[in-house]
């Protein structure tokens, strides 16, 4: 069985997907408990992630995302939308969700509440955005990871205009904006991206320890 390290070194942002192979519906469900169980600030999980497998979405989609093939021809899209509208609304529902999980009274959880509260009102809705946005980055790196365990390829994605995004996928009416993408099947026979060696900074450039 292959490790965790190994299963990285394995993984590649795919250029070019074979459209003829599908994810496993099992599979597919495995990586989406995994972003489900992806860290969170606070565990709110302050996002929508939207599954898209209709073809002709795919196509407006692929046209916003400046023609790049991945959005037709993967298995599946996976669109990161961080929430616009995060605050007590959100909160009250975390904390109910809490309450039926762990059987603690709503009531017990006061406290909680009120600092998650406090935090998020004080922030502009412009600083709120930002970590939001965050938020969604951390879900990515764990579908990234969970697909990988899987041999499934997955191509993380910001080249989009997410105005566009937003419009196709109706994200307007629902307070959300579409901050990044990944496409998930299988690599190519003709992705010659595959056969590069993976280039990252060695351990003595990247780690500082103090």
């Amino acid at each position: 069985m292959s490790t965790l390290l190994e299963n990285l070194n394995w993984r590649y942002a795919t250029k070019k997907y074979d459209a003829s192979k599908k994810v496993s519906s099992a599979d597919l469900n495995t990586i989406k408990e995994a972003v489900r169980l992806a860290a969170s600030s606070y565990g709110l999980q302050p996002y929508k992630v939207i599954v898209v497998e209709n073809p002709e979405i795919r196509e407006q989609l692929k046209a916003a995302a400046y023609g790049q093939t991945q959005l037709t021809d993967a298995s599946q899209i996976f669109v990161f939308a961080n929430d616009l509208n995060a605050g007590e609304e959100s909160v009250a529902a975390y904390i109910k969700n809490i309450s039926e999980t762990r059987g603690i009274p709503v009531d017990a959880l006061g406290g909680f509440a009120d600092m998650m509260n406090g935090v998020i009102s004080n922030l502009s809705q412009d600083a709120k955005n930002i970590w939001t946005a965050k938020q969604t980055y951390i879900a990515l790196g764990t579908l990234l990871a969970a697909a990988s365990e899987l041999k499934i390829d997955a191509t993380p994605m910001e080249g989009f205009n997410a105005a566009e995004f937003n419009k196709i996928l109706g994200f307007d009416k629902l307070g959300l904006n579409a901050t990044v993408i990944a496409a998930v099947g299988y690599r190519h026979d003709e992705d010659d991206a595959q056969h590069f060696k993976k280039v990252r900074k060695s351990q003595e450039e990247l780690f500082i320890t103090i």
